[in-house]
């Protein structure tokens, strides 16, 4: 049964407006999205952003060193002991913590995953890619989803599926980033058979027919993933459906860009000021439905995390999520600022002396894409 005690609450206002500008200056995408979500769904979500981006900036620092583990696990202790140190992160993500149930296997899952991201680790095959895309991105989308006020198994697979489906895009967007930071996302049995030596690509990268294959291979997998979420968010209640949905488009469109021919080891796929307003104008004119794959099996790399959220408390009662309204006064603020965005961008660029064209920030969690 949920309870019905109204737990404190930690977050201040400032604290909340700190949360709003970490997502702001983090991710475009992701931000605009946001702004599709009820009032009572936008905020939680950005305390779960900033948590997400302060574990990403830490790990990074130390270099997934025990220093940084060691800082969060503390974090996390105070966060569930109910006591969060001033920081707008702690007192933000505690609140998050109480109001809607958070199992902590799921920010320790995130904060695994992230040292492994730190550490250069790489992975054999698909299914290890899986694991860490279940940690470092499926974890923020069983987190989301809570928030929202949904804890079904099923529901809870989709969510994951669309977070795993937003890591591959990201591997595929980044190959050659990566390649020159020394690092390879790309299943290493792929390379098995082929005449690509890791050690020669990652030294000198270049978008071969190969490596083409294995990307394409990887969208491929991606594209599975984010059809199948769309079954779990016609689940979610009406009022957030738009903004999921108009994220899964926005990451899906990245790697649309890849399948377009865009070269990723030499050149960033972004999404232009156009894409996004033609996006936005899919959200809102299309149904979404559930579908017979809402019921498909979890991956089983997220079937721990899944159980875990059965096995917590429930969360305190709640007023439900607002129904969708003044569906056009958000959607014409979204259009503001894809204009303001242009805008600053074209002004920066003008003052460089580039025709750089308007590009988007789509990396989670954590990096300034």
């Amino acid at each position: 049964m949920p309870q019905h005690s109204h737990p404190e609450e930690f977050s201040t206002p400032a604290n909340c407006a700190a949360c709003r500008h970490s997502i702001r200056q983090g991710s475009q995408s992701f931000y605009l999205a946001s702004l599709l979500l009820p009032v009572a769904i936008r905020e939680p979500a950005y305390a779960v952003y900033a948590f997400c981006r302060t574990a990403d900036d830490l790990i990074d620092r130390d270099e997934g060193g025990s220093v940084a583990i060691g800082e969060l696990t503390r974090m996390l202790d105070r966060i569930y002991a109910g006591r969060p140190n001033e920081s707008f992160v702690e007192r933000g993500f505690a609140d998050v913590v109480s109001r809607f149930g958070l199992p902590r296997a799921l920010p320790d899952a995130l904060i695994e995953g992230l040292s492994w991201d730190a550490s250069g680790r790489r992975y054999a095959s698909l299914d290890e890619l899986t694991a860490y895309a279940v940690r470092v991105a499926g974890t923020v989308g069983l987190m989301m989803t809570l928030v929202m006020g949904r804890r079904e198994p099923h529901v809870l697979a989709r969510a994951c599926d669309l977070g795993v489906a937003m890591q591959l895009t990201n591997i595929c967007r980044d190959v050659g980033e990566d390649a020159a930071n020394g690092r390879i996302y790309l299943p290493l049995d792929w390379f098995d058979g082929s005449e690509i030596d890791t050690a020669t690509w990652v030294a000198a990268p270049s978008y071969s027919t190969e490596i083409q294959s294995f990307v394409l291979r990887l969208l491929q997998e991606a594209e599975v993933l984010y059809a199948r979420s769309r079954s779990g968010i016609a689940e979610l209640p009406s009022g957030c459906r738009l903004g999921i949905d108009a994220a899964r488009l926005l990451y899906r469109e990245i790697g649309q860009e890849v399948l377009r021919g865009v070269d990723p080891v030499t050149t960033r796929a972004v999404t232009s000021r156009n894409q996004k307003l033609r996006i936005l104008s899919e959200v809102l004119t299309t149904r979404l439905s559930v579908r017979d794959d809402l019921l498909e099996p979890c991956v089983p790399q997220a079937a721990h995390l899944i159980e875990a959220v059965a096995g917590a408390p429930q969360p305190v009662a709640r007023r439900p999520v607002p129904e969708w309204w003044n569906l056009k006064a958000r959607s014409v603020h979204m259009i503001d600022l894809l204009n303001g965005f242009a805008a600053r961008d074209a002004g920066t660029a003008s003052m460089r002396g580039s025709t750089r064209a308007f590009a988007s920030s789509d990396s989670y969690p954590g990096s300034e894409p």
